[in-house]
């Protein structure tokens, strides 16, 4: 079996669900699993400090998750057209990997949640890439053969999946568009070469 790692922040929650179903449609494709993973919360406080083990959820992301890895899923709420700092924060702590060489060649992809339909999904979902590109991950996307791409009144763009999860709140959950751009991103992530 080979892991595809499911790295996420979520604050509300719309992006660990996200997350979930991504997880769903790795664990769907035969010789694959995924290793779901998320970051802590970053404080301005200087002296916070978080557990080692989360209250809820899967645990906290270790580098050599990264290492470890066959391929990576990466997920953040947007935050001004942005990834969120906690991702950010980890990110930029993976300096030895980048050295390494430890994830060239390895697949990837980028999905965001946010609260307003024009909340700046494509905006985070590149920002996402960035630093993926610069480890020479090789990055994949929702080609438009996807039908649902033109006719989805939620999320999904070419660039990764995404969610509309509404700023009220109220547990919209994923739409069934949103949920199949997902399987579709876990799919394509076989048809590339195994490193």
């Amino acid at each position: 079996m080979k892991d595809i790692l499911v790295l996420y922040y979520s604050r509300h929650g719309a992006t660990r669900e996200l997350a979930l179903a991504i997880a769903h449609g790795v664990d769907s494709v035969s010789g694959m699993q995924a290793r779901v993973r998320t970051v802590p919360p970053v404080s301005t406080v200087c002296e916070a400090t978080q557990p080692d083990i989360p209250a809820e959820g899967p645990p906290y992301v270790e580098l050599r998750d990264l290492e470890e890895c066959a391929g990576l899923a990466l997920g953040s709420p947007t935050r001004f057209g942005n990834m969120a700092a906690p991702l950010k924060y980890f990110l930029d702590g993976t300096t030895p990997q980048w050295l390494s060489g430890a994830l060239a060649g390895k697949p990837a992809c980028v999905f965001t949640s946010t609260g307003s339909l024009h909340g700046g999904q494509e905006t985070t979902l590149l920002s996402m890439m960035l630093p993926l590109l610069h480890h020479g991950m090789l990055i994949l996307g929702i080609p438009y053969t996807e039908s649902t791409l033109t006719t989805t009144q939620t999320g999904g763009t070419p660039y990764g999946a995404s969610h509309f999860a509404r700023a009220d709140s109220a547990g919209h959950g994923i739409s069934a568009d949103e949920k199949h751009s997902q399987l579709r991103l876990a799919r394509e992530s076989r048809a590339l070469p195994p490193r």
